[in-house]
């Protein structure tokens, strides 16, 4: 098996408050490979966006390591992390974060313009990505002048405007109703099988049912891994077994 994109051992992430230390990540292995789609399960408060935080280098561990494409980056500093960021990994958070006074396609290139490709290359991947989406005919309007489903499909050309090698999404679909969320779920699925690596954080199982694998995170431990029949399934059963196995795992 080719080296995982990214790996994690043992790794901890403990907070401190003001009468004792809260132990939010506890002695966690895990491993992803190049081009599935990992979605991360749990209730609120059991991790997972921390778990996803620290992977990311979005926060700093308090044990254990962290491995990106082969390189360990659990204790490289913010500059040599930011870059690895910009280089490497791209972000989807239920927050759209689109700069307001930007339109769609400033806010993709805003992004892109920080790698180090041409301009022009950049430009005509910004118009791809978003005649992709479905947003070509609404390249030049701001955010306030479209839908947050067309918003959160915007954010999500522009974290994949530099082909980063991960994909990181925290509740992508968290702020949509379920048309929108389902529209960005559908193109994450395209990526995917397109082989980007895709490490996704939601609640909700619908959306869980669009990746290849699901793992079930409790109390800052993961606890359950799954994976989708090799088989093609539809989305009915699909969403059937995981449902089946998560009840199992105490969901």
């Amino acid at each position: 098996m080719n080296e995982p994109i990214i790996r994690c051992q043992n790794l901890q992430k403990s907070f401190k408050t003001q009468d004792m230390e809260v132990e939010v990540i506890r002695d966690t292995t895990l491993e992803v490979q190049v081009g599935e789609f990992t979605v991360l399960m749990g209730s609120s408060g059991s991790g997972k966006s921390t778990l996803l935080y620290l992977l990311s280098g979005l926060e700093t561990i308090s044990g254990g390591q962290i491995w990106f494409n082969g390189q360990e980056i659990s204790n490289l500093k913010e500059k040599s992390l930011s870059l690895l960021r910009r280089k490497g990994m791209g972000f989807v958070f239920q927050a759209f974060n689109l700069i307001p006074n930007l339109s769609l396609l400033e806010n993709i290139l805003a992004a892109g313009y920080l790698g180090d490709a041409p301009k022009k290359q950049v430009e005509d991947r910004a118009r791809e990505l978003l005649e992709t989406m479905g947003l070509g005919k609404l390249a030049d309007r701001l955010p306030a002048q479209v839908s947050g489903g067309e918003q959160q499909r915007a954010a999500t050309a522009r974290a994949l405007i530099n082909s980063p090698q991960v994909l990181f999404a925290d509740e992508p679909t968290g702020a949509l109703n379920s048309a929108a969320g389902m529209q960005v779920l559908e193109y994450f699925g395209e990526i995917s099988r397109q082989n980007q690596t895709i490490f996704m954080v939601t609640h909700d199982l619908r959306a869980a049912c669009s990746g290849d694998r699901v793992l079930f995170m409790r109390d800052g431990l993961i606890q359950g891994d799954y994976r989708f029949p090799a088989e093609s399934l539809t989305f009915e059963l699909r969403e059937e077994a995981l449902f089946a196995w998560l009840t199992e795992q105490g969901w």
